[in-house]
Formats: structure tokens, sequence, C-alpha cells
């Protein structure tokens, strides 16, 4: 056989030439397929065999969770129901100076335990809040800073795509894993909010309720703030009870993170047809289109990497990559450095499911052999990843931020860099502090 670059064993010939297909603009499901298919070309074996092992790789019960998770978020993000609950945040709050950055955080945050993806949070509700916080005096650029954050720790928030993906993977309870996400995912939130002071909101664009209600009109005024208060939360109860449903279900033992996702699908039916009478069969068909082409590009990366993992598994990169690793130091701390900034770099330039994909087989035997909690490790691995969806130059919520606020993309990164800084300190102290993220974990 005709080696790519002579004297490096198969499976590392197959990393590099995925990389190089990458700096050539392949998509990244592409590159994966076509490297591992060489890479078994190389091994000898038959590419019959090629579409088994990718049948093997999608046929799993809990990867369900993942194309109804996201046809959930699509709905609710269509039926008027972020609307709903931005109007709720705004009246919650009043007239706090700068409002509407604590109110965007807010509903970026509640978002995350509806949608579990981070660029569908971005569509639904950025351009609501990039709009508001315009008003309420926020530089352009920081609300949508704001935004590709807040949406970003949507695969940290419960129920999360990421936390789906990386229990199939580590074998770990997803219950378990949403679980311990809740508390990071809510001291990464307070950690955005340490940014607002500094975001020089001007002082005669702070928020007043009656203002806030003319960014949103509803029939409010003249009412009182108790009343106004109520009013909001009549009109948009059905939609914020939407998370309590999905995790009380799963925490009460009700039905699995699986069956969750099923069950917020149709729940965001009854609520759009039912109870806001939004349900139309147009933007039925725009939400199934939607959520088809974006459950096909996840699953496609899914498919493909589980082809690639298979040559990893069968070359042995797994134990020599994981045996270098441990060979780096005897420090625990030193070995946890390394792999973050591994992630954080990979995160810099491919998709979260592809890092996971990827890196994962890697790092749980390094995982497993320091005895460290595979929830905890998870946990941090998403913050981590989360980090990785607003850093360029792959950072896909910037791109849709961009479309969504018409900003060139070197400014959306530029409004992201106070919150990069904070989610880095956010990740230090997840990692300093295993506590944080051990909220009902149940297995090493």
């Amino acid at each position: 056989m005709y080696d790519l670059i002579p004297g490096l064993a198969t499976g590392t010939e197959m990393v590099l030439l995925f990389f190089i297909l990458l700096a050539l603009r392949v998509p990244v499901a592409f590159s994966l397929g076509l490297s591992a298919i060489y890479a078994m070309w190389q091994m000898g074996f038959g590419l019959d065999l090629v579409g088994d092992l990718i049948a093997a790789g999608i046929t799993k019960f809990s990867l369900l969770a993942i194309p109804f998770f996201i046809l959930a978020g699509t709905l609710l993000g269509t039926l008027g129901i972020a609307e709903r609950m931005i109007r709720f945040f705004r009246v919650l709050i009043g007239s706090v100076p700068g409002g509407m950055g604590l109110v965007g955080t807010v509903v970026c945050l509640f978002w995350g335990a509806v949608s579990g993806s981070g660029p569908a949070s971005v569509a639904a509700i950025g351009p609501m809040i990039i709009k508001g916080m315009e008003e309420d005096g926020y530089p352009r650029a920081y609300s949508a800073g704001l935004v590709c954050t807040g949406a970003a720790l949507s695969i940290v928030i419960p129920p999360s795509i990421g936390l789906v993906i990386y229990g199939v993977i580590a074998e770990t309870s997803i219950s378990s894993l949403f679980l311990a996400a809740i508390l990071p995912g809510i001291f990464m939130g307070v950690m955005m909010l340490l940014t607002l002071p500094f975001a020089k909101a001007k002082a005669k664009g702070t928020a007043t309720a009656a203002r806030l209600e003319e960014l949103s009109p509803m029939p409010y005024a003249g009412n009182g703030y108790l009343r106004r208060l109520f009013l909001a939360f009549k009109d948009s109860f059905w939609g914020l009870m939407t998370p309590v449903v999905i995790l009380g279900g799963i925490y009460s033992g009700m039905f699995t993170p699986t069956e969750a996702a099923l069950v917020a699908t149709v729940y965001a039916l009854l609520v759009g047809g039912l109870a806001y009478g939004t349900l139309t069969l147009k933007g039925l068909y725009a939400a199934l289109s939607n959520a088809a082409a974006s459950s096909a590009m996840v699953m496609l990366v899914v498919a493909y990497a589980s082809l690639f993992g298979w040559v990893v598994s069968v070359e042995d990169l797994v134990g020599s990559y994981s045996g270098a690793l441990l060979g780096l130091s005897e420090n625990e701390g030193v070995i946890l450095f390394v792999i973050m900034v591994i992630l954080l770099i990979a995160g810099m330039f491919m998709d979260a499911v592809t890092v996971m994909f990827i890196c994962l087989p890697i790092f749980l035997p390094v995982a497993r052999e320091l005895e460290w909690n595979l929830v905890w490790f998870g946990v941090l691995a998403m913050v981590n990843l989360a980090i990785g969806l607003i850093t360029p130059p792959v950072g896909i919520n910037l791109y849709v931020a961009a479309h969504v606020a018409r900003l060139p993309i070197e400014r959306i990164a530029k409004g992201t860099l106070p919150f990069l800084l904070v989610c880095l300190v956010g990740l230090a102290v997840i990692a300093a502090f295993p506590a944080l993220s051990l909220l009902g974990a149940d297995s090493p």
C-alpha cells in the first residue's frame, strides 16, 4: 500500500489527513469519513465493512434524543414562546438600570433548558435580545456577544445534546450528567453577569418598565407592577413550564432522557396548537424542515465519527496517545491542564460533536486511570466545548450571530472577548472544585 507519509503509523496518517482535509475546507463529516476510509484501505479492510460500521455507530437508543430535542427546540422557537419568555423577564426585572443585559442572560440560560443547541438558541432568541439590549444602551457587538455566549451554554445546561453524546461515548448515566450540569451552568451565567457593569450602557438608554413594554408591546400599560407581572406570567406560563416538564420528568423517573426528547416535542405541539394557537401547517412544515436539516448534519458527523473511532480503536491510538498523556507528568493537575488546552484548541477549529468523538476516546481512559469522576469530567468537557462555540475561526455561534445582528464576524468576535475571559475563569473554578458539578453523580 502507498503511505501518505512514510514511516508513520496508519492511524496517525489518518489523523493528519483529517486535519489536511479540514484545512482544505472539506466539510467535517466528509473529512472524518474520507480519512477513515483511507486508513481502512491501508490496513487491508474491505470497504464493504464501512456501511456496517456506520450503521452500528448510529443505531444507539440514546442517540434518538438528538433529533427530537432539536425538533422540540425548533418548534418552541417558532411558536412565540421565546417572545413571551423575554416579555415576562422584562416585566419581572422592571426598571433595573441596564436591565436588558440581565434579561438577556437569564433568557439565554432559560432557553438552554429548552433548546439544548447553541446555534438554534442564537437564531431563536438572538434578534429580540440584541434589539432590546441595543435599545437599552448596550453596544450591538456586545449584545451579540452575550447572546453567543449564553446560547453556547445550551450544551452545558440540560437537556444538552452534548451531554447525551458524552453519555453514549463514556457509557455514563445521562440523567446524572443532566443533574450535575445544573449548578455549573448557572455559575457560568453568573460569571457572564460580571461583564455587565463594564459594558458602558448609555445612561439615557436605561430601561424603564414602560419602555420595555414599548419594545415588546403588550396590553400591560396602566397596570401596577404586580398586575403587569401577573399578566406576563399568565401569558408565558406554558413556555416557562417547558424545562419543568422535561427535567422534572427525567429526575422523577417518569421517563428517560431519550424519552424526554419525544415528550418535549409532543409538549411543544400541544402548547403551540392548544395553549397559544400559533401552530400552523406552514409553521410545522418549516420547523420539521429546519430540524431535519440540523439533525442530518449532526447525525452525519456522528456516523462518520464512529467510523473514524473504529479505526482509532483498531490501531490502538487510544492506548498510545493516552499513554503519552499519562507519561507527561505524575501531577494530575498538569495532565488535566493539558487535556483542557487540547479541548480548547480543538474547539477553535471543530464543532463540539466532532471534538468529542475524536478526543474523548483518548481522554476517557486517562480519566479512568486517574480515577476521575466521569460525570464531573463530562461537565468540565462541556463547559470547555461551549467556549469553543464562541472562539474563531470556526465558532459556529459567531456566524449565526453575525447573520442575526448583521455585523461582520470580526466585530462579533470582539464583542465576545469579555465573555471569553470570564468563561475561562469559570472553567478554571469548575476544574478546581469538582463538588460544584457532582450533584447527583452516581458513578466514578
